[in-house]
């Protein structure tokens, strides 16, 4: 899955448009796994299913972060790793996340502030819907 990249611009009341972050999404989350899950595995998940990320779920299944393939590599390479290191186990963004309701501007800005390319879209329970990415 290939999130959806969008433009710079404002959207919602302010420029009567109303989109939403919902409204920018086109696919399914893509792939989930528990945050239990070995960083290896993980890292095997990643590449096996050829996306720039996973979605992680709680024991719950409701979102509890998002992990590149670079922040992987860059724990799998560290001397402090061991094939028993879980996703819970490394720093990595673990919200808030963007809300479907949110304007899409809004949810832009928020992105831009804490310097993330991507962004779990949640529904009203935290349940993954989707994923915004910022366009280059």
């Amino acid at each position: 899955m290939t999130p959806l990249p969008f433009r710079a611009h404002r959207s919602g009341p302010a420029d009567g448009t109303g989109l939403t972050a919902r409204d920018a999404m086109l696919h399914a989350p893509g792939p989930q796994v528990d945050d239990h899950m070995a960083v290896d595995v993980a890292l095997s998940v990643l590449i096996g299913a050829r996306v720039p990320h996973l979605l992680l779920q709680d024991e719950d299944g409701r979102c509890a972060g998002l992990v590149t393939r670079s922040q992987l590599a860059a724990h799998r390479g560290g001397s402090w790793f061991s094939d028993r290191t879980r996703l819970r186990d490394i720093p990595l963004d673990r919200g808030p996340f963007t809300a479907s309701t949110a304007a899409l501007g809004d949810a832009e800005s928020a992105m831009r502030t804490r310097t993330l390319n991507v962004s779990p879209v949640v529904d009203e329970h935290g349940y993954a819907l989707g994923v915004l990415a910022l366009a280059p």
